[in-house]
């Protein structure tokens, strides 16, 4: 029953908008808690503070979250859309694929219940079940990776055949037997074009991310000033990033899905004005980026990362824009990173500026920013 139950698993969730599945059990993943905890005692998860040693031991075990799982069905859901192309007429920034369109949370979560509901109908009787996307303490990779839905990239990344990195995860817990799946062997040999790509430095060997160094972190989980030595390696991205996901092989010869959920409904969606960024009110932010992943860095975060896009990717007549910015910004976040902005741009051009606005500066984060611009 379970065998032939399995081979139907496919065919229901295609019809549930899930493209890719695979299938493990519900046992504890051995050694996963301590490989965790040991990244953690190395610093590779610094600033991830939710991440503890108690979280990484109690997220080994998939019965903690759903007693009564016997199996986990990893979903895939592919995310690469067919080319958006990306204006030039002002200077915009870059958004990671994963959040152009509809949180990945609500459309993962939804088609895990519809998923969960046919096979109730095919079983004929109720499943308990559990729905888990990446902020439940489960291991979401490590699912897949045993399930055989893909197998990990050295960027961490997991790459499922088809498709590559360009896939949201979700895990659904269920107490029905199902056949469970053959892990997938890594097909990465000695390529390291994600590591090579990598602007910050952040892929290391060994299948680890230096967290306080990846984009993604730094421009959204980070809360704080961006360290100052990594502003100049960030490009132009203002949310994620898809750099080591762009140059891996498997990821370029992913097939384009035309999913209407993933699509941006706005340009800003996807390469959002930087001048726009700076000066987006509260409720602007909110509008644009409602029901998006995006709304998990704030809108000072948001402005934040556009200060320091727009001094890798501005020019002088950005100038007298970022002098607004560090003069009127009510974030001092902000002005503190558009001084630098400033700076990087043409730091003889920005002194004068920036050395009145030192003395005028009452927020002692941003005078030390500007103090610090003047030196550059």
């Amino acid at each position: 029953m379970s065998f032939i139950l399995r081979q139907r698993l496919e065919k229901l969730a295609l019809e549930c908008g899930i493209a890719a599945i695979g299938v493990t059990t519900a046992d504890d993943f051995d050694g996963l808690g301590d490989l965790l905890t040991a990244r953690i005692e190395a610093g590779h998860l610094d600033g991830l503070d939710w991440f503890t040693p108690d979280r990484a031991e109690f997220s080994a075990s998939p019965r903690n979250l759903h007693p009564t799982a016997r199996s986990i069905i990893s979903v895939g859901v592919p995310y690469r859309i067919a080319p958006i192309e990306r204006p030039t007429d002002v200077p915009r920034g870059r958004i990671s694929r994963y959040a152009w369109g509809h949180d990945y949370h609500r459309t993962l979560k939804a088609r895990m219940q519809a998923l969960r509901d046919a096979l109730q109908r095919e079983l004929g009787r109720k499943i308990e079940a559990r729905f888990l996307v990446d902020t439940a303490r489960i291991v979401d990779r490590a699912v897949a990776a045993r399930s055989g839905l893909g197998w990990y990239g050295k960027n961490t990344m997991i790459l499922v055949p088809g498709h590559g990195s360009w896939v949201m995860l979700g895990d659904l817990l269920v107490d029905v037997e199902l056949e469970p799946d053959e892990p997938l062997p890594s097909k990465c040999g000695r390529c390291q074009m994600c590591m090579d790509r990598c602007p910050t430095g952040a892929i290391k060997p060994g299948y680890v991310i230096e967290t306080p160094r990846c984009i993604s972190f730094l421009t959204i989980e980070l809360r704080g000033a961006i360290p100052r030595e990594l502003r100049p390696l960030m490009g132009d991205w203002v949310f994620g990033c898809d750099e080591c996901q762009e140059v891996c092989p498997y990821t370029g010869a992913a097939m384009t899905d035309d999913d209407e959920a993933l699509r941006p409904n706005d340009i800003n969606n996807a390469f959002p004005s930087l001048a726009w960024l700076l000066a987006i009110t509260e409720d602007e932010f909110r509008e644009t980026y409602r029901g998006t992943a995006v709304l998990r860095t704030k809108r000072s975060g948001l402005a934040r990362n556009a200060a320091v896009a727009l001094g890798n990717t501005g020019t002088l007549d950005d100038l007298a824009l970022l002098e607004r910015v560090v003069r009127d910004h009510d974030v001092p976040l902000v002005r503190g990173h558009a001084a630098w902005a400033m700076a990087r741009i043409d730091a003889d051009a920005a002194r004068p500026s920036l050395a009145h606005r030192l003395s005028a500066e009452a927020d002692e984060s941003v005078r030390d920013e500007i103090a610090h611009a003047l030196l550059m």
